[in-house]
Protein backbone atom coordinates (compact mmCIF):
# COMPACT_ATOMS: atom_id res chain seq x y z
CA UNK A 1 0.00 0.00 0.00
CA UNK A 2 1.52 3.33 -1.40
CA UNK A 3 1.66 6.23 1.50
CA UNK A 4 1.12 9.76 -0.47
CA UNK A 5 2.04 13.20 0.37
CA UNK A 6 0.11 15.85 -1.92
CA UNK A 7 0.64 19.70 -1.56
CA UNK A 8 -2.23 21.63 -2.32
CA UNK A 9 -4.39 18.25 -2.33
CA UNK A 10 -7.33 20.01 -1.63
CA UNK A 11 -8.36 21.04 -5.18
CA UNK A 12 -8.13 20.76 -9.21
CA UNK A 13 -5.44 18.69 -9.34
CA UNK A 14 -4.19 18.07 -6.24
CA UNK A 15 -7.52 16.64 -5.31
CA UNK A 16 -8.15 14.55 -8.54
CA UNK A 17 -4.87 13.02 -7.93
CA UNK A 18 -5.56 11.95 -4.26
CA UNK A 19 -8.82 10.61 -5.38
CA UNK A 20 -6.90 8.49 -8.06
CA UNK A 21 -4.34 7.26 -5.53
CA UNK A 22 -7.09 6.44 -3.23
CA UNK A 23 -9.49 4.39 -5.66
CA UNK A 24 -5.91 2.18 -6.35
CA UNK A 25 -5.77 1.54 -2.36
CA UNK A 26 -3.18 4.24 -1.27
CA UNK A 27 -3.39 6.11 2.22
CA UNK A 28 -2.75 9.70 0.73
CA UNK A 29 -2.10 13.00 3.43
CA UNK A 30 -2.78 16.28 1.76
CA UNK A 31 -1.77 19.72 2.59
CA UNK A 32 -3.22 22.93 1.92
CA UNK A 33 -3.56 26.28 2.98
CA UNK A 34 -7.57 26.27 2.56
CA UNK A 35 -8.58 24.59 6.15
CA UNK A 36 -12.09 24.48 4.57
CA UNK A 37 -11.20 22.41 1.57
CA UNK A 38 -9.03 20.40 3.72
CA UNK A 39 -11.96 19.46 5.87
CA UNK A 40 -14.27 18.88 3.55
CA UNK A 41 -11.99 16.15 1.51
CA UNK A 42 -10.99 14.48 4.67
CA UNK A 43 -14.38 14.34 5.67
CA UNK A 44 -15.70 12.96 1.82
CA UNK A 45 -12.85 10.32 1.91
CA UNK A 46 -12.25 7.47 3.23
CA UNK A 47 -8.10 7.13 4.06
CA UNK A 48 -7.71 10.51 3.49
CA UNK A 49 -5.72 13.02 6.34
CA UNK A 50 -5.18 16.21 6.13
CA UNK A 51 -2.79 19.09 7.32
CA UNK A 52 -3.53 23.00 7.01
CA UNK A 53 0.07 24.40 5.97
CA UNK A 54 1.72 27.19 4.32
CA UNK A 55 4.95 25.49 2.38
CA UNK A 56 6.45 28.90 2.04
CA UNK A 57 6.87 28.03 6.12
CA UNK A 58 8.93 25.71 6.66
CA UNK A 59 7.47 25.50 10.86
CA UNK A 60 4.62 24.59 9.06
CA UNK A 61 6.00 22.09 6.71
CA UNK A 62 8.30 20.30 9.72
CA UNK A 63 4.23 20.00 11.85
CA UNK A 64 2.93 18.41 8.63
CA UNK A 65 5.60 15.81 8.21
CA UNK A 66 4.57 14.63 11.81
CA UNK A 67 1.27 14.41 11.03
CA UNK A 68 2.38 12.47 7.99
CA UNK A 69 4.42 10.25 9.81
CA UNK A 70 1.36 10.04 12.74
CA UNK A 71 -1.40 9.02 9.91
CA UNK A 72 0.89 7.15 7.23
CA UNK A 73 4.10 6.18 8.91
CA UNK A 74 5.99 6.77 6.52
CA UNK A 75 6.28 7.71 2.96
CA UNK A 76 6.67 6.17 -0.83
CA UNK A 77 5.30 9.45 -2.83
CA UNK A 78 5.29 12.99 -2.64
CA UNK A 79 3.62 15.33 -5.10
CA UNK A 80 4.90 18.39 -5.17
CA UNK A 81 1.62 19.89 -6.45
CA UNK A 82 1.70 23.28 -4.48
CA UNK A 83 1.79 26.74 -6.47
CA UNK A 84 0.38 29.96 -7.42
CA UNK A 85 0.17 31.99 -10.67
CA UNK A 86 0.98 35.33 -9.28
CA UNK A 87 -0.56 38.54 -10.95
CA UNK A 88 -0.60 39.17 -15.18
CA UNK A 89 1.23 42.02 -16.08
CA UNK A 90 4.47 43.19 -17.74
CA UNK A 91 7.99 43.35 -16.16
CA UNK A 92 7.64 46.87 -16.47
CA UNK A 93 4.52 46.74 -13.92
CA UNK A 94 5.15 43.79 -11.99
CA UNK A 95 4.94 44.53 -8.80
CA UNK A 96 8.24 43.26 -6.89
CA UNK A 97 6.61 42.21 -3.90
CA UNK A 98 4.23 39.89 -5.70
CA UNK A 99 6.89 38.59 -7.75
CA UNK A 100 9.18 37.31 -4.11
CA UNK A 101 5.70 35.69 -3.24
CA UNK A 102 5.63 33.35 -6.38
CA UNK A 103 8.98 32.85 -5.65
CA UNK A 104 7.98 31.79 -1.86
CA UNK A 105 5.91 29.31 -2.54
CA UNK A 106 6.80 27.77 -5.95
CA UNK A 107 10.15 27.62 -5.49
CA UNK A 108 11.01 28.22 -1.74
CA UNK A 109 8.16 25.95 -0.75
CA UNK A 110 8.96 23.07 -3.25
CA UNK A 111 11.98 22.98 -1.82
CA UNK A 112 10.58 23.55 2.19
CA UNK A 113 8.41 19.83 1.43
CA UNK A 114 11.24 17.87 -0.71
CA UNK A 115 14.30 18.36 1.83
CA UNK A 116 12.12 17.34 4.71
CA UNK A 117 10.80 14.75 2.94
CA UNK A 118 14.17 13.00 2.37
CA UNK A 119 14.70 11.21 5.42
CA UNK A 120 10.75 9.12 5.13
CA UNK A 121 11.32 8.77 1.19
CA UNK A 122 15.26 7.14 1.57
CA UNK A 123 13.61 4.76 3.78
CA UNK A 124 10.68 3.52 0.99
CA UNK A 125 11.36 0.15 -1.40
CA UNK A 126 10.45 2.14 -4.42
CA UNK A 127 9.85 6.33 -3.65
CA UNK A 128 8.75 9.10 -6.21
CA UNK A 129 8.99 12.84 -6.06
CA UNK A 130 6.70 13.94 -9.06
CA UNK A 131 6.52 17.98 -9.10
CA UNK A 132 3.98 19.54 -11.14
CA UNK A 133 5.88 22.37 -13.32
CA UNK A 134 3.85 23.65 -16.15
CA UNK A 135 3.58 24.71 -19.74
CA UNK A 136 5.16 27.80 -18.52
CA UNK A 137 8.16 25.98 -17.85
CA UNK A 138 8.55 25.03 -21.53
CA UNK A 139 7.99 28.25 -22.90
CA UNK A 140 8.49 31.98 -22.19
CA UNK A 141 4.81 33.12 -20.71
CA UNK A 142 4.53 37.36 -21.39
CA UNK A 143 2.92 39.15 -18.46
CA UNK A 144 3.19 35.76 -16.19
CA UNK A 145 7.25 36.29 -15.34
CA UNK A 146 7.45 34.89 -12.03
CA UNK A 147 5.14 31.94 -12.76
CA UNK A 148 7.49 30.96 -15.80
CA UNK A 149 11.02 31.77 -13.78
CA UNK A 150 9.46 29.40 -10.91
CA UNK A 151 8.09 26.77 -13.00
CA UNK A 152 11.62 26.68 -15.23
CA UNK A 153 13.26 26.58 -11.86
CA UNK A 154 11.58 23.46 -10.94
CA UNK A 155 12.56 21.68 -14.02
CA UNK A 156 16.59 22.41 -12.79
CA UNK A 157 15.00 21.25 -9.22
CA UNK A 158 13.74 18.12 -10.32
CA UNK A 159 16.76 16.95 -12.83
CA UNK A 160 19.17 17.77 -9.73
CA UNK A 161 16.73 15.64 -7.40
CA UNK A 162 17.46 12.84 -9.78
CA UNK A 163 20.90 12.79 -9.79
CA UNK A 164 21.43 12.98 -6.19
CA UNK A 165 18.69 10.67 -4.92
CA UNK A 166 18.96 8.26 -7.80
CA UNK A 167 21.59 6.32 -6.11
CA UNK A 168 18.70 5.86 -3.00
CA UNK A 169 16.15 4.54 -5.42
CA UNK A 170 14.40 7.77 -5.27
CA UNK A 171 12.77 8.93 -8.84
CA UNK A 172 12.35 12.59 -9.32
CA UNK A 173 10.26 13.90 -12.82
CA UNK A 174 8.46 16.83 -13.42
CA UNK A 175 4.49 17.19 -15.38
CA UNK A 176 3.71 19.84 -17.48
CA UNK A 177 0.23 20.78 -17.98
CA UNK A 178 -1.58 22.99 -20.52
CA UNK A 179 -4.45 24.91 -19.50
CA UNK A 180 -6.57 22.82 -17.10
CA UNK A 181 -10.06 23.18 -17.25
CA UNK A 182 -11.61 24.50 -14.50
CA UNK A 183 -12.53 27.70 -12.64
CA UNK A 184 -8.30 28.88 -11.92
CA UNK A 185 -7.77 28.64 -15.74
CA UNK A 186 -10.87 31.19 -16.44
CA UNK A 187 -9.11 33.30 -13.72
CA UNK A 188 -5.99 33.69 -16.04
CA UNK A 189 -8.13 34.49 -19.08
CA UNK A 190 -9.68 36.93 -17.05
CA UNK A 191 -6.49 38.52 -16.33
CA UNK A 192 -5.40 38.31 -19.97
CA UNK A 193 -8.34 39.96 -20.97
CA UNK A 194 -8.12 42.46 -18.64
CA UNK A 195 -3.96 43.35 -19.82
CA UNK A 196 -4.78 42.68 -23.86
CA UNK A 197 -7.88 44.76 -24.09
CA UNK A 198 -9.57 41.34 -25.72
CA UNK A 199 -12.98 39.62 -24.47
CA UNK A 200 -12.18 36.76 -22.23
CA UNK A 201 -13.10 34.10 -25.06
CA UNK A 202 -10.97 36.01 -27.60
CA UNK A 203 -8.05 34.85 -25.32
CA UNK A 204 -9.86 31.23 -24.77
CA UNK A 205 -9.75 30.86 -28.48
CA UNK A 206 -6.10 32.20 -28.97
CA UNK A 207 -4.97 29.57 -26.18
CA UNK A 208 -6.66 27.13 -28.05
CA UNK A 209 -4.95 27.80 -31.56
CA UNK A 210 -2.05 27.07 -30.10
CA UNK A 211 -2.65 23.70 -29.17
CA UNK A 212 -3.01 20.61 -32.01
CA UNK A 213 -5.77 19.16 -29.49
CA UNK A 214 -8.56 21.65 -29.13
CA UNK A 215 -9.15 21.70 -25.59
CA UNK A 216 -8.56 21.88 -22.15
CA UNK A 217 -6.18 19.27 -20.08
CA UNK A 218 -8.87 16.98 -17.77
CA UNK A 219 -7.03 16.81 -13.87
CA UNK A 220 -7.94 13.15 -14.05
CA UNK A 221 -5.58 12.50 -17.10
CA UNK A 222 -2.98 14.06 -14.81
CA UNK A 223 -3.53 12.47 -12.41
CA UNK A 224 -3.49 9.22 -14.11
CA UNK A 225 0.13 10.31 -15.44
CA UNK A 226 1.58 11.30 -11.98
CA UNK A 227 -0.08 7.10 -10.66
CA UNK A 228 1.90 5.77 -13.36
CA UNK A 229 5.30 7.99 -12.43
CA UNK A 230 4.88 6.78 -8.97
CA UNK A 231 4.09 3.23 -10.01
CA UNK A 232 6.37 0.33 -10.46
CA UNK A 233 6.33 0.06 -14.27
CA UNK A 234 8.50 3.74 -14.01
CA UNK A 235 11.50 3.05 -11.46
CA UNK A 236 14.09 3.53 -14.17
CA UNK A 237 11.97 7.18 -15.22
CA UNK A 238 13.53 10.17 -13.97
CA UNK A 239 14.80 13.14 -14.63
CA UNK A 240 12.34 14.12 -17.14
CA UNK A 241 9.59 16.19 -18.56
CA UNK A 242 6.33 15.18 -19.11
CA UNK A 243 4.15 17.71 -21.13
CA UNK A 244 0.50 17.27 -21.23
CA UNK A 245 -0.98 19.84 -22.88
CA UNK A 246 -2.21 19.21 -26.20
CA UNK A 247 0.58 19.56 -28.75
CA UNK A 248 1.05 23.49 -27.06
CA UNK A 249 3.92 25.38 -29.19
CA UNK A 250 3.88 28.42 -26.68
CA UNK A 251 2.20 29.65 -23.66
CA UNK A 252 0.40 32.60 -24.76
Amino acid sequence: MQRVLITAGAGGIGLATAKAFLAQGARVHIADINADAVNAAVVEQENLSGSVTNVADPLAVAQMYRDVVQELGGLDVLVNNAGIAGPTAGIAEYDAEAFSSVIAVNLQGTFNVTQQAIELLKDSPAASIITMSSLAGRFGYPNRIAYSTTKWGLVGFAKTLAMELGPMGITSNTIHPGAVDGPRIMNVFEGRADVSGRTVQEEIDAALANQSVKQFINPDDIAALVLFLAGPHARTISGQMFPIDGDSKAAV
